[in-house]
């Protein structure tokens, strides 16, 4: 009887062992698509180790993670999305999002030269409402009450938070691909065709420069881009 526990114990022991061991974070590469498009942007997070990643120009990305936890996948005109990593996922190390295009429809569009017809002058609205982006409403909604005790204390609350700064450097970079074509880039600041991408999150980090397009100042905008090119080359050069 006593032999008998012995080896239970061990064999319990070596199969939680075995358990742990199949569940540990590692590298899951994931490529982001819809409707076979590939689309780079995408903000992934690992709502679990609040790790972050975001895909590449093929629409790939690397982040640590381990079978059941959540990742969060949002991006300009994308509905945010949330997928868990499974088994199957996770036994692979390759993941595969579908993510659906967030499109407006219209009903019917009627051209009209009076510009000032708006929901506010409707009456709709009140005058002066604050207008929240799609990540701030879903901020503002966990912020109160039971729910917003919840997301604290889950830490969905600071996910939320994050989120709301990834959005708004996805609009700064959408500003930035109307503003300035890839000939501004290549020909006028000298950044290599397949480095745009980069050079524009390395600009949207700069105070200065996101105030400047805040104000729709774009002759301060290529002045201060003039100034972070050159950096940005100067670091690119040395890092070789």
């Amino acid at each position: 009887m006593k032999n008998s526990l012995i080896v239970l114990f061990v064999l319990l022991g070596q199969n939680q062992l075995l358990t742990a061991q199949t569940n540990v974070e590692k590298i899951i590469t994931g490529t982001v698509i819809s409707n076979t498009k590939k689309l780079d942007g995408i903000s992934v997070i690992n709502c679990m180790n609040k790790m972050m990643a975001v895909t590449d120009r093929d629409g790939c990305f690397s982040i640590l993670a381990k079978e059941g936890d959540i990742l969060n996948f949002s991006g300009i005109d994308y509905k945010y999305l949330k997928k868990y990593v499974y088994k199957r996922d996770y036994n692979s190390g390759i993941m595969e999002v579908d993510m659906v295009f967030n499109a407006v429809e219209l009903d019917e569009v009627i051209i009209n030269k009076d510009a000032n017809i708006t929901a506010e002058n409707l009456g709709i609205i009140p005058r002066g409402q604050v207008k929240f982006t799609p990540q701030e409403r879903r901020l503002y909604s966990n912020s109160g009450g039971i729910q917003g005790l919840f997301s604290s204390i889950s830490g969905e609350k600071e996910i939320l938070k994050m989120n709301v700064e990834i959005e708004k450097k996805e609009l700064l970079l959408k500003k930035l691909d109307y503003l300035f074509g890839n000939k501004y880039y290549t020909k006028t600041l000298k950044i290599p065709e397949e480095l745009i991408k980069g050079f524009q999150y390395y600009c949207v980090e700069d105070p200065r420069f996101v105030e400047s397009l805040s104000l729709k100042n774009k002759s301060m905008s290529m002045f201060l881009m003039t100034n972070l090119a050159i950096v940005y080359n100067q670091k690119r050069v040395s890092e070789k």
